[in-house]
């Protein structure tokens, strides 16, 4: 269905640990309600797109904790497929990805690269080193000074300094007069270069239980049957292998019972009666 097929280029795009519960995505498509949302949720997991596993982390900081997460595949899978995958979570170290939201099993597709900006829009860096003359006229670059010292001034920006930081360190404490503004400018991007930022030790983090889990009851498959996924009890019953509506089944008609009317013969009993035609050759 139309609606199926644009929830799914939702999720296609959409980030890693993002929210993926049918009320956000419903919040996400003002076209749809929570409930068509919610059907095509379904739908997409019995297909084999979409599972939600349950996960139980461990740090090595002694912290545990469950998380949820959504997996989803652009490809379907079967129940097979997903029943290994959920086993093979145990033990997976996830010391960098433990949040909750949508996790990938496969990759996505690639995206188009994105145009490089136009070679004549200057960098933050050489815009910084031109305005120098801005906050200090002793310190005028020539825009070949400017071309020259850019690669510094953008490893200053990459360890984290602002452009104010590099126009305070370029600007400050100058002598009365500055003879070569271009050298100078050099010789302080490299003496006075912050270090590199250190990323933080992360305790490491292992997924020590996975279950799955029904997306709307969420209950684990430890104590309900998922059938595609979904437990029968969030599974509506008019799309059951094999139901039938209760009005639908046939029953004898108890003899001598008159409540029970022939809606066929009666209506040909009234037209008759109205003098209208019954459709069988009279009226």
């Amino acid at each position: 269905m139309p609606r199926d097929a644009e929830v799914a280029t939702f999720f296609h795009h959409l980030p890693e640990g993002a929210a993926v519960g049918h009320k956000a995505i419903a919040a996400a498509h003002p076209r749809y309600g929570q409930q068509a949302i919610r059907t095509s949720l379904r739908r997409l997991t019995e297909a084999g797109h979409l599972r939600w596993v349950k996960e139980h982390i461990t740090v090595e900081d002694n912290s545990m904790r469950w998380v949820t997460r959504t997996y989803w595949s652009q490809e379907p899978k079967s129940p097979e497929w997903w029943a290994e995958f959920v086993r093979e979570r145990h033990g997976r170290d996830v010391t960098d990805a433990y949040q909750s939201g949508l996790a990938r099993v496969t990759e996505p597709e690639p995206q188009e690269e994105q145009a490089a900006p136009p070679a004549d829009e200057p960098s933050t860096a050489h815009h910084t080193l031109a305005r120098l003359r801005t906050a200090d006229p002793r310190m005028a670059l020539s825009e070949a000074e400017c071309r020259q010292l850019e690669p510094s001034a953008a490893e200053w920006l990459a360890r984290g300094a602002t452009p104010q930081d590099i126009t305070r360190a370029l600007t400050q404490g100058l002598p009365p007069t500055v003879t070569n503004p271009g050298g100078l400018a050099r010789s302080r991007l490299e003496t006075k270069m912050p270090p590199k930022r250190q990323a933080p030790a992360k305790a490491r983090a292992r997924v020590t239980r996975a279950v799955m889990i029904c997306p709307f009851c969420e209950e684990p498959d430890t104590s309900v049957e998922l059938v595609n996924g979904i437990c029968t009890e969030c599974c509506p019953p008019e799309e059951r292998d094999g139901y039938v509506p209760d009005t639908f089944l046939a029953r004898p008609r108890p003899a001598g019972d008159d409540t029970v009317v022939d809606v066929t013969e009666r209506v040909v009993e009234l037209r008759r009666a109205a003098g209208l035609p019954t459709g069988r050759g009279g009226v």
